[in-house]
């Protein structure tokens, strides 16, 4: 049976597992051991079998685990199959990569549209996803519903449009804009991406070795 609550550590681990399936996998394993998986993403075996555990466990003594079946498992857990409608508000250079070069699809998300205030990236398209008017961002969410929006925005302007958005009923948003939103909007979801904090947990381990 799947806990009530379950730890962000333990979810946050569980992309991990995804992954690395997905490249056993490729390269056709059939099945793997805790040990084994614990060996290659650097953890240890108990640390899997306890994270799994919160879902159900999976694996069977003296076999392991079934890399597909577990793979399907997880991606389950994770919401892949849900097919969560998702939009991106600031078509600048971070925003345009996303567009272009992420495969939403892949991870269970379907990027509808983007939004922008510029007259020169209005009307254009990025690997067949259209810019929109910023001015129309909230007339397309009353008419559409949105899972998550994908905020690219200049720092000056998040906090107003991560409210703009929460008022229009987004529950989630992927923010990109260097500023914690958190405190600042009631209600939503946020997955904060900071560049600098992988660079700089690089540079401390450098450091000190």
């Amino acid at each position: 049976m799947k806990q009530s609550k379950i730890s962000n550590n333990v979810i946050r681990r569980l992309p991990r597992y995804l992954r690395k399936l997905d490249e056993l996998i490729s390269k056709g394993q059939e099945r793997v051991s805790s040990s084994e998986l614990a060996a290659q993403l650097g953890l240890t075996s108990s640390q899997i079998r306890q994270d799994l555990n919160c879902f159900g466990g999976f694996g069977q003594q003296g076999y392991g685990y079934n890399v597909q079946s577990l793979r399907d498992a997880i991606a389950g857990i994770l919401g892949i199959d849900k097919g969560h409608n998702a939009i991106l508000v600031g078509v600048g250079n971070i925003g345009r990569a996303l567009m272009c070069n992420f495969d939403f699809e892949t991870w269970g998300f379907k990027l509808c549209c983007g939004f922008d205030t510029n007259p020169e990236r209005i009307g254009e398209s990025y690997n067949g996803i259209p810019v929109l008017d910023d001015n129309d961002l909230e007339n397309y969410l009353r008419d559409n519903p949105v899972d998550v929006a994908v905020l690219t925005v200049p720092k000056t302007v998040a906090a107003p449009v991560a409210k703009q958005l929460a008022d229009c009923g987004v529950k989630a948003i992927w923010n990109f804009t260097n500023v914690e939103l958190t405190s600042s909007v009631d209600n939503v979801r946020f997955e904060d991406v900071h560049f600098a904090d992988s660079l700089l947990t690089l540079s401390y381990h450098i450091t000190e070795r």
